[in-house]
C-alpha cells in the first residue's frame, strides 16, 4: 500500500490530493446509499390465508345428547406448530414457504374448526376447548398428520390428514376412533398458492364434517338420554 505524505508534497499537489480522497469518499457513500436502498427495495410482503369458518347449518328440532365435550390441542410435528405454509415434492421431501403463512399454526386452525363444527352441530350440551373452566364427560383428541401443498408434477393437490379419537376420563380409555387422508386436486394448469389455499379450505372442510358425523352417530347411539321428569 502507497502512503502519500500530503505534508512533503507542494501545495497545489496537497489540494489535489485532499480533493481525490474526498470525491472517492463519496463515491463510496453514494454506492453505500445505493446498495442499501436496491436491500430495503428487495422486501417480499408477506401474505396470510384463513380457513373459512363452518356454515351453521339449519336447525332441526332434536334433544341434544346429554354430554359435554372438551375439544383438546391438536399433536403434530414442528411443521404445523409453525405458521408457514408446508409443501412437498415427491414422497419424502417436505418444505415451507417463507412468506405464505397461516393467520394461525395449523392445530390451532384445525382446533378451532372442530369446535365450530361439533358446537354448529347442536347435539350436545356444551363444547369448550381445554384449559376453559368447564369440565367435560368426553375428550376429543386429534393429531394433524398433513396440511399441505403436493406437487405431483404435472398436478398439485392439497393434502389433508386428521386422525380423532373420543377419550372417556371415567374409564381411561378411548371409546372410538376415527381417521380421514385426502388430496384434492387444485385446478388449472399453474395454480397460485391461493389456489392450493381453497383446495385445502375444501378438503379440512370435507375431513371435519366426516370425523365429527362419526363422533356424533357414536354418542347418540351409545349415551342414554335422560328419562322423562329427570
Amino acid at each position: 500500500m502507497t502512503i502519500v505524505r500530503i505534508e512533503d508534497a507542494g501545495p497545489l499537489r496537497g489540494r489535489q490530493v485532499i480533493e481525490r480522497i474526498h470525491r472517492v469518499s463519496q463515491i463510496a457513500a453514494a454506492c453505500l446509499l445505493a446498495a442499501m436502498g436496491a436491500a430495503c427495495g428487495a422486501t417480499h410482503p408477506t401474505k396470510y390465508y384463513v380457513l373459512a369458518a363452518p356454515a351453521a347449518p339449519v336447525p332441526v328440532a332434536q334433544t341434544p345428547v346429554p354430554v359435554r365435550l372438551v375439544v383438546g390441542r391438536i399433536t403434530s410435528s414442528h411443521l404445523y406448530r409453525d405458521d408457514r405454509l408446508v409443501y412437498g415434492n415427491g414422497t419424502v421431501q417436505l418444505g415451507t414457504y417463507e412468506y405464505e403463512r397461516w393467520s394461525e399454526p395449523p392445530v390451532d386452525l384445525i382446533q378451532d374448526m372442530l369446535v365450530a363444527t361439533l358446537r354448529n352441530s347442536a347435539q350436545y350440551r356444551a363444547v369448550s376447548r381445554i384449559g376453559s373452566a368447564a369440565r367435560g364427560d368426553y375428550t376429543v383428541r386429534g393429531h394433524l398428520d398433513a396440511l399441505d401443498e403436493i406437487d405431483n408434477k404435472p398436478t398439485i393437490a392439497a393434502r389433508f390428514t386428521l386422525q380423532l379419537e373420543l377419550f372417556d376420563p371415567s374409564s381411561g380409555s378411548v371409546v372410538w376412533s376415527g381417521s380421514y387422508h385426502h388430496d384434492e386436486p387444485v385446478p388449472g394448469k399453474r395454480p397460485s398458492v391461493s389456489d392450493v389455499v381453497q383446495a385445502l379450505d375444501r378438503n379440512v372442510a370435507a375431513g371435519i364434517q366426516q370425523l365429527t358425523s362419526g363422533l356424533n352417530q357414536y354418542l347418540a347411539s351409545h349415551v342414554s338420554q335422560p328419562s322423562a321428569g329427570n
